[in-house]
C-alpha cells in the first residue's frame, strides 16, 4: 500500500529526473538566479520582503556570514566524509589551526610580533592546515571506521586543550586587533569594517563558489573516482590497484585546506580569536550538517550547512510563554535530526548512487514484510 511518504519520494525523484534532463541553458539560468538571490540576500532592501526568513533577535547580515562559514566547512568535510568515506569527528580542529595561524602572524598580541597583513597570512594558514592534515593522516589513515573517528576526535581535543593551556596561544585571553581583509572605497573608508558584515559575507560567498568549482572538477577526475571507490569498498579498490592510502591522505589534506581557509576568514572578520571559539560541539554540528544535507553531494553539503547554521540562529530572540527558545536550540536541532534519520536517512539531497542504495534497501524491507 502506497503511503504519503512514498508519494513524496516519488515526486522528489521525478523533479530530480526533470532537472537532470533539462536543457543546459535552463540549468545555467536557474543556477545564475540562485547565485544572484544569495548575493542580494544580506541587503535590507531585499530581505525585508522575505517574510519570516530574517532573524528577529540577531543581525541578519551577521547570521548570513556565520551561515556562509558553515557552508564552506560543510563543503570541505564532504570531501572527507562524503567522497572518501572517512569518518572525521575532529574537523573543526583544522578550522582552529587556520584561525590561530592568522592570529599569531598578524596580531600585536602575538609573541612573534610579525604583524603581517591579513592577506599575506591566509596562504600560510592554508598551507599549515594542509600540513597538519597530512601529519594527522599519515599515522592514522590505516585505521577505519570508529577507530579513525576516535583519533580525529582526539586531534580536535588536543587543539582545544593546547589553545586553553598554552601561553603562546594565550588561552581565553586570545589575540585581538587581528587585521581585516584589505580594500578601501574611493573616499578612503575601508571595505571590510567592523559594523557591516555584508562585505565579509560576499567575500565568503565568492570563495564558496570558487571552492565548489574546484571540488566538482576534482571529484570528476581520477582522484574523485579513486575516492568513490575507496568509499564503496576500500579492499576491492586496493585489489584493483588503487593506492588507497595516498588518496585518503589527499582527501584529508584537501578538506583541511578548506577548513583552514574558513578559519582565516573567521579570524579576519571577528578581529579576535581565543580558545572558546573552537568547542568540540562545532565538529559534531558540521558532521551533522553534511549528513543532514546529503553526504557525497556538493549541493547537499551546501544546503545542509546552510540550514543547520540558520536553524540554530533562528531561535535567538524568540520567546514562548516567557521561555527563551534559544536556550533549547540544540534540543530542537536534535529532534529535527532524529526525524530526518527516520524518514530521510540518505539526507535532503543525496548523491544518486546513495539514493539508489537506500531505495533498494526500502524495496528489500517491503518484500520481506
Amino acid at each position: 500500500m502506497t503511503t504519503v511518504l512514498d508519494k513524496v519520494r516519488s515526486g522528489r525523484e521525478a523533479v530530480g529526473e526533470r532537472w537532470h534532463h533539462a536543457p543546459r541553458w535552463v540549468r545555467w539560468a536557474l543556477l545564475a538566479a540562485v547565485i544572484v538571490f544569495f548575493y542580494a540576500l544580506p541587503n535590507r532592501e531585499f530581505y525585508q520582503y522575505l517574510g519570516p526568513i530574517p532573524t528577529p533577535g540577531a543581525n541578519f547580515t551577521q547570521v548570513m556570514f556565520t551561515v556562509s562559514i558553515y557552508v564552506l566547512l560543510a563543503v570541505g568535510l564532504n570531501i572527507v566524509v562524503g567522497f572518501a568515506g572517512l569518518l572525521d569527528l575532529g574537523y573543526f580542529g583544522f578550522f582552529a589551526v587556520g584561525a590561530y595561524t592568522v592570529a599569531v602572524l598578524t596580531s600585536p598580541s602575538s609573541n612573534l610580533k610579525t604583524l603581517w597583513p591579513w592577506l599575506l597570512a591566509v596562504p600560510v594558514a592554508i598551507a599549515l592546515t594542509m600540513v597538519s592534515g597530512v601529519m594527522l593522516g599519515t599515522p592514522t589513515l590505516r585505521l577505519r571506521g570508529d577507530y579513525l573517528a576516535l583519533v580525529t576526535l582526539g586531534f580536535a581535543e588536543m587543539i582545544r586543550i593546547g589553545a586553553v593551556s598554552s601561553e603562546f596561544l594565550r588561552g581565553q585571553r586570545g589575540f585581538n586587533q587581528i587585521p581585516h581583509p584589505p580594500g578601501e572605497f574611493a573616499d578612503g573608508k575601508p571595505v571590510f569594517g567592523v559594523l557591516d558584515a555584508r562585505p565579509y559575507y560576499w567575500l565568503v560567498l565568492t570563495l564558496i563558489i570558487l571552492v565548489v568549482i574546484g571540488v566538482r572538477n576534482l571529484t570528476h577526475s581520477r582522484v574523485g573516482r579513486a575516492w568513490i571507490s575507496i568509499r564503496e569498498d576500500e579492499d576491492a579498490a586496493q585489489l584493483m590497484g588503487v593506492p588507497t592510502f595516498k588518496f585518503k591522505l589527499w582527501a584529508f589534506a584537501a578538506g583541511a585546506a578548506i577548513a583552514g581557509l574558513a578559519g582565516a576568514l573567521f579570524a579576519g572578520k571577528q578581529n579576535f580569536v581565543n580558545s572558546q571559539n573552537f568547542e568540540l560541539l562545532n565538529s559534531i554540528i558540521i558532521l551533522a550538517a553534511v549528513i543532514f544535507g546529503g553526504s557525497g553531494n556538493i549541493v547537499g553539503a551546501i544546503v545542509g550547512g546552510g540550514l543547520v547554521a540558520y536553524m540554530i540562529e533562528r531561535f535567538r530572540g524568540i520567546e514562548l510563554f516567557g521561555i527563551e527558545l534559544y536556550e533549547y536550540r540544540f534540543l530542537f536541532f536534535g529532534l529535527v535530526l532524529v526525524v530526518m534519520m527516520i524518514f530521510r536517512p540518505e539526507g535532503l539531497i543525496p548523491n544518486r548512487r546513495r539514493a539508489a542504495e537506500f531505495k533498494d534497501r526500502r524495496k528489500e524491507v517491503t518484500v520481506g514484510e
